[in-house]
């Protein structure tokens, strides 16, 4: 299997694999919004939580340039772990969500 192919099954997995997971607070809803053709990989809720509208991406990953983007992790375990775990090299992870300046000091890929 080619490195892009991995790295697409991979970001697929977790997607799937968080929007199954039903929170424990609230009449909330998750589902995985997977564009395959534009390398976007997006774990969405929406819902009530206490009377409040619970709504958005709670993980948001993107392939770009060959590397795994995490543009959004709203998890309680680090997504950049599992990347790792899955066999993808910490060079080739993006935190996006970091400012370009920093991404350097991560560890991580920066871009």
């Amino acid at each position: 299997m080619d490195k892009l192919t991995h790295y697409r099954q991979t970001a697929r997995r977790i997607v799937e694999e968080y929007a199954g997971h039903k929170p424990s607070v609230g009449e909330v809803d998750s589902y995985p919004m997977i564009d395959p053709d534009g390398d976007h990989y997006i774990a969405m809720q929406s819902g009530w939580v206490n009377g409040h509208r619970a709504h958005g991406a709670f993980i948001h990953l993107d392939i770009i340039g060959g590397k795994v983007w995490i543009q959004f992790d709203g998890t309680d375990r680090p997504v950049a772990d599992e990347l790792e775990a899955a066999g993808i090299p910490k060079e080739d992870i993006v935190l996006g969500e970091q400012p370009p300046d920093v991404r350097h000091l991560t560890g991580y890929g920066v871009g």
